[in-house]
């Protein structure tokens, strides 16, 4: 038997007992209850260790990927259960339980480690591992953990598919605080917009003090049920350390796949495992980083040389990549240089296409200046900083701007969330308040050549306006000038105009369709003779969701 304590003094205090009055009704007597609170003590607030405690019951459970999720699947929970009887059980999910027996294909599985985790409210929180191995892809289960006597409801969920399949999942940046009052509704909202995502990415800080049971259990309990059933990548940020020390909660928590960096030394590889690692899953390839090491320069080095192995020899067509401390931060007087110069240009050279960051406290979302192509659109990596908790900084853009990036979106004193939903051939962002209402968001198209668009939510706005580049702005009469614009739906039809500036005049010239990433380059528009010479004309390019015009163009005597 384990030798973790049991439960502590701590109980609620109730009155021993309740006055009781007698009322006739239809000849009897029929004891009542005097009225709730009338003779009860004013309100204490319960304190953390009676609310947090763990049980012979399950509590805290938690879907971890594996390395290949297609065919396997971890989970934690807690309990105050010893090792040697924490167990969990699965089956591919029937139609019914409860009076409806599971199949004869129920199959048991041993916890693979138990962990006790020393706390500060007088007990241990003992966290059980376990990996559900042989599964078949694609497929629905049903499990449930305990310890043979004392189960947690019966759970769902769906293993990865073997090859590339559209999915869903979810981003935090920093809960950490006011996590249990502000940090519930966030959760739910998210779920409710994205009930069937497939993971859930936390970008670190996901409470503020490393070592809180306290904070711990707010957290889980703000999380509920969803943890249960939705695969969690979530990654180190500062407050998950204490003295320079990782948190005790983590790894007991999260075993995430041992496929980060060999540093060299078994300390090293033992304090950093389950803090750095990737996962394939449906055709994107997930990889978590630890950014807190970015001041010791031996270990940063060998992570930065590890991603770029990920990067390289990466099989999937979207790459989505997250840690801590933003490449261009949002919040006044933060910068993080050293991130910045390993990681900012693999990140580019490499396409990946999503960096999911947190720290700030702030949102700001964009690219790198030099791959803007119109007012709405680049083609290079999308980096975005999130929060969702409850404390909040003051936003800038100087990071951004004095470090070769266009900060396209940006807000402050606002908790969000964001939802990505992956095609073949697109990944659609969106940042969305707590209350629901929509924020931001971008597109990301990329065809099997890797070229790709990064095209901002359209508004009446950003769909006007001088955004069609030309190659000359001089034209000899009855010449051509070349036009580009991006920002269209993929095979969308644009009429194209030569306008009389002076005039207002419109003359159909022809008529083109964007391309599978909505672009249109390099078209050749041939200048009517109604283009008179020495006349101002521009190109205007018309269709169901832009009217764009080109700059001035002069035609030559």
């Amino acid at each position: 038997m384990s030798d973790v304590s049991k439960r502590g003094p701590f109980r609620s205090r109730r009155a021993a007992g309740a006055a009781v009055g007698a009322a006739l009704l239809g000849g009897g007597l029929i004891a009542v209850p005097a009225a709730v609170g009338a003779d009860s003590e004013p309100p204490v607030k319960v304190p953390a260790a009676e609310i947090y405690e763990p049980s012979g019951v399950p509590d805290r459970i938690i879907l971890v990927p594996t390395s290949t999720p297609a065919t396997s699947q971890k989970v934690s929970w807690r309990s105050e259960v010893g090792g040697e009887y924490a167990q969990a059980q699965i089956v591919e999910a029937p139609v019914a339980l409860g009076q409806v027996a599971p199949a004869a294909s129920l199959k048991t599985v041993n916890a693979s480690s138990t962990n006790p985790v020393n706390t500060t409210l007088g007990y241990a929180s003992v966290y059980h591992q376990v990996e559900f191995t042989g599964l078949q892809p694609n497929t629905r289960y049903t499990y449930r953990v305990g310890d043979g006597v004392n189960w947690s409801e019966w759970i769902d969920f769906t293993t990865a598919a073997a090859e590339f399949e559209p999915f869903s999942f979810i981003y935090y940046g920093d809960m950490q605080n006011y996590i249990d009052t502000a940090g519930p509704r966030v959760f739910r909202q998210a779920f409710a917009d994205r009930p069937e995502a497939k993971v859930i990415v936390n970008a670190g800080d996901l409470i503020d003090s490393a070592n809180s049971e306290e904070q711990w259990g707010q957290w889980h309990a703000a999380d509920g049920f969803i943890n249960s059933q939705v695969n969690n990548i979530s990654i180190t940020g500062n407050h998950e350390y204490s003295g320079g020390q990782l948190s005790t909660f983590w790894q007991p928590q999260f075993p995430f796949p041992t496929n980060g960096p060999d540093f060299g030394d078994d300390a090293t590889n033992a304090a950093l495992r389950n803090t750095i690692y990737s996962v394939d899953y449906q055709g994107v390839r997930f990889i978590g980083l630890n950014s807190n090491v970015q001041s010791l320069a031996p270990i940063m080095a060998a992570q930065t040389a590890w991603l770029e192995e990920q990067l390289a020899d990466n099989p999937n067509k979207w790459t989505v990549v997250t840690f801590h401390h933003p490449v261009y931060s949002v919040a006044s007087g933060r910068n993080n240089p050293t991130v910045r110069a390993q990681w900012g240009p693999l990140f580019e050279e490499y396409g990946v296409d999503l960096v999911l960051q947190g720290h700030d406290h702030t949102y700001g979302r964009g690219s790198v200046t030099s791959s803007r192509k119109s007012v709405t659109v680049h083609d290079s990596t999308v980096y975005a900083t999130s929060v969702s908790g409850g404390k909040m900084y003051d936003a800038v853009d100087t990071n951004w701007t004095q470090n070769g990036a266009d900060q396209m979106s940006v807000g402050e004193d606002m908790q969000l969330y964001q939802m990505i939903d992956v095609t073949a051939d697109s990944i659609t962002y969106e940042a969305r308040y707590a209350n629901g209402e929509h924020h931001d968001g971008v597109t990301i198209r990329k065809n099997d050549a890797g070229e790709r668009t990064v095209q901002e939510i359209r508004t009446p706005e950003n769909t006007v306006g001088e955004q069609v580049a030309v190659d000359v702005q001089n034209v000899d009469f009855k010449g051509t000038v070349n036009v580009s614009a991006w920002g269209y739906d993929p095979g969308e039809t644009v009429n194209v105009y030569v306008r009389n500036v002076e005039r207002g005049q419109d003359v159909l010239v022809g008529e083109v369709t964007a391309d599978e990433l909505g672009r249109i380059l390099e078209t050749p528009v041939r200048f009517p003779s109604s283009a008179k010479k020495l006349s101002t004309q521009v190109v205007y390019l018309e269709s169901v969701n832009q009217q764009i015009t080109s700059p001035e163009i002069t035609v030559n005597r």
